[in-house]
């Protein structure tokens, strides 16, 4: 994408200067205006999202960043109670049981093929309202579940509906916010998808203790309708070719004018348009080498995120005598590494973005140092949880060990994240969905192998295993710095969206 494509994409869409479609040659030449070509009202549209009030910005994303908080909150908060539950339906399958919390992010998985090219057809918002609805009604269902295989197919169609944020959330971002400041604003955003398994485990681990298992998804249905609420009131769209769209056919109407259109007017019929944006997300992920790498790198730290997850309760209630409501504390490393990572992205990637657009080189790749360096936190952090653990070190040791694997994930997490955003303004949510399908995919079934790979190799081989695995994938970010504009520009990797 060229610097003024970026440029024009981000003040919303078209810009002021708008040829004629009516004659090729005019258009060729640049001779000629289309003056039924409607755009926004100059640089300062207060329509144009990126021009919106502060306190409108605010609220929305506030009010975003809460919501995409609590679907990875739903996803690990159950993690304390599978005991109870496995107990109350008479089964004694750790396999099973793992899969009761991992379903949920299998979910993710299938949510993001429908969500983020939707969200690119009809807004932002429609699909935030219809999902957290969904959510909502099959949180409801989780609770009064009457067996195991109720509870495993409830969780997975709340998965399915709660990763609407985590999916067109970095999109609405990217909508409202220009390049200089959006790092920052998308870490606030990404503290939920972290701290949500975080904080999740700790409250799940006492409330199931206290109350039972079932209570756990009755304060999230509370917590989730009054978000929803929220939702109502404070979204508007942010989406430009959406709303140019529906500004032309408003005036359309007003004028009698019936050639008044957008450049973003749809000319294919709504089942070709519906087939084309469901095929984006796979042709972003198996056609652009850079959308493929990436992913499978946040695949990868994922997927040992959730094999973290499902298998700390255990290790810190068999190894160091914890409660399952006190296990749920161990969890905190990981939330006290997540804001020390947001907050070195955040701050690092605006100051760098801000240098750079001074200076007129900015470019997606100036997203990226944070991960080149942060990546390296990721395999030292897992050789040092598992030998730690291992050797029953005083139970701080690994939980620093798990706080520095934090740090490192943030890094891999945001800068990937931010970094496809800036490659592909236009389709930032299906961007977001092909990488948020793959690592969900990996989060939902690495998990399962946990309980056998350790019992065969142990905590500290185990995770020894991991960390030889991610010190293979820190060379990535290096090449994607170094070469990552020229692989992303190549003509042989543009992808026809």
């Amino acid at each position: 994408m060229t610097d003024p494509a970026r440029n024009d994409l981000e003040k919303g869409g078209a810009t002021e200067t708008n040829r004629s479609s009516g004659d090729v040659q005019d258009l060729q030449n640049g001779t000629k205006e289309d003056s039924n070509l409607v755009s926004w009202d100059g640089p300062d549209d207060h329509q144009n999202p990126m021009n919106w009030s502060t306190m409108k910005k605010v609220s929305q994303i506030l009010f975003m960043s809460v919501n995409t908080l609590l679907t990875p909150l739903a996803s690990s908060m159950f993690a304390p109670g599978v005991g109870y539950v496995l107990r109350e339906f008479h089964s004694n399958s750790a396999m099973l049981g793992s899969f009761t919390v991992s379903v949920f992010v299998l979910g993710y998985a299938v949510g993001p093929i429908l969500i983020g090219p939707l969200s690119e057809m009809y807004g932002r918002v429609p699909l935030y309202h219809t999902c957290n609805a969904i959510f909502l009604i099959f949180t409801i269902a989780c609770a009064v579940a009457q067996s195991l295989p109720q509870l495993i197919i409830f969780r997975f169609f709340a998965g399915v509906a709660g990763v609407c944020p985590l999916t067109i959330g970095a999109g609405t971002v990217a909508d409202m916010i220009p390049t200089e400041k959006r790092a920052g604003v998308m870490s606030i955003w990404g503290l939920g998808p972290i701290l949500g398994p975080t904080i999740g485990p700790v409250a799940g681990g006492f409330l199931a203790q206290a109350e039972g298992w079932r209570w756990i998804f009755w304060v999230l249905t509370i917590a989730l309708g009054v978000v929803t609420i929220g939702c109502f009131v404070c979204f508007r769209e942010s989406y430009a070719p959406v709303l140019l769209r529906r500004k032309a056919a408003r005036l359309r109407k007003e004028t009698g004018n019936v050639n008044l259109h957008s450049e973003h007017d749809n000319v294919q019929s709504t089942k070709d348009l519906f087939i084309s944006a469901l095929a984006r997300p796979g042709k972003l992920f198996f056609c652009s080498p850079i959308v493929f790498l990436l992913a499978m790198f946040q695949a990868i730290t994922y997927g040992y995120l959730y094999l973290m997850f499902t298998t700390l309760t255990p290790i810190f209630e068999s190894a160091y005598g914890f409660s399952s409501g006190t296990a749920g504390l161990a969890y905190l490393g990981f939330g006290i590494g997540s804001i020390i990572g947001l907050a070195i992205f955040g701050v690092w990637s605006d100051r760098t973005a801000t240098a750079h657009t001074a200076r007129g080189c900015f470019k997606p790749e100036s997203r990226l140092p944070p991960m080149v360096f942060g990546c390296w936190a990721i395999p030292a952090s897992l050789f040092w949880y598992g030998w730690a653990a291992k050797a029953q070190t005083h139970w701080i040791v690994p939980i620093l060990g798990t706080g520095l694997f934090a740090i490192g994930l943030m890094t891999v997490f945001m800068a990937s994240n931010v970094y496809l955003v800036e490659s592909y303004l236009m389709h930032a949510a299906s961007v977001t969905a092909a990488a948020t399908v793959v690592r969900s995919l990996a989060g939902a079934f690495l998990p399962l192998a946990g309980p056998s790979m350790y019992d065969t190799l142990g905590l500290g081989w185990g995770n020894s295993l991991l960390a030889f695995i991610a010190l293979a994938m820190c060379a990535g970010p290096l090449v994607f710095w170094k070469y990552g504009e020229k692989i992303r520009t190549h003509p042989r990797f543009q992808v026809k969206l």
